[in-house]
């Protein structure tokens, strides 16, 4: 479930060592699911410990991770790097926003976890997002552009060159294009 580096667990069991005996290492989710998510990794001292958590051993602690943050904790690394700037621990989640779905799930779940957990990520860092609002008959992903996406004049370019090319990629045979639902005329805009 989670990978944690030599790196990382050599500077978790460092820490821990200056704990109460038996403090393990909690990872978790908040807003697990949602274009909300955040993680984190918190001390967790032994009656800290549910009885539905998931342990797993490392090299000199444990990591607890609870029920409901477990599913999006799939594929999930922690690491410990260290250059020019410092050290600093990681935690890619690349599930976090989106529970991972199966390769043989329905379309729109799959086109759904494409979006959640790679194109709005993308789009967050300028203040957009995505949403799927059907997949039709014709085979064409109808998408909402919402936040910093509405007015913005790149859309078209984001849409076919970005979106578009990344959903035929990965939805060969499945998916014949995107199109835009959005009223871009309508609403507040970020850009003009």
């Amino acid at each position: 479930m989670i990978t944690i580096s030599e790196e990382a667990q050599a500077h978790f069991a460092k820490l821990l060592e200056k704990q109460e005996s038996g403090t393990n290492i909690r990872v978790f989710v908040i807003n697990p699911g949602t274009s909300a998510a955040e993680c984190g990794v918190s001390y967790c001292p032994p009656n800290a410990v549910e009885d539905s958590d998931h342990k797993f051993e490392f090299n000199g602690f444990n990591a607890v991770v609870d029920d409901e943050s477990a599913p999006y904790l799939e594929e999930a690394e922690i690491d410990y790097v260290t250059d020019q700037m410092g050290s600093q621990l990681t935690l890619k989640a690349p599930n976090a926003k989106a529970r991972k779905v199966a390769d043989d799930a329905p379309l729109v779940e799959r086109v759904n976890y494409m979006i959640e957990s790679e194109i709005n990520p993308q789009l967050a860092s300028h203040g957009g997002q995505v949403v799927l609002t059907e997949i039709t008959e014709e085979g064409f992903a109808v998408l909402q552009f919402g936040g910093g996406c509405n007015g913005c004049a790149m859309v078209d370019v984001t849409l076919k060159e970005g979106i578009e090319k990344q959903m035929l990629e990965e939805f060969a045979g499945e998916l014949k294009g995107v199109k835009d639902a959005t009223e871009h005329q309508a609403g507040e805009h970020s850009y003009y």
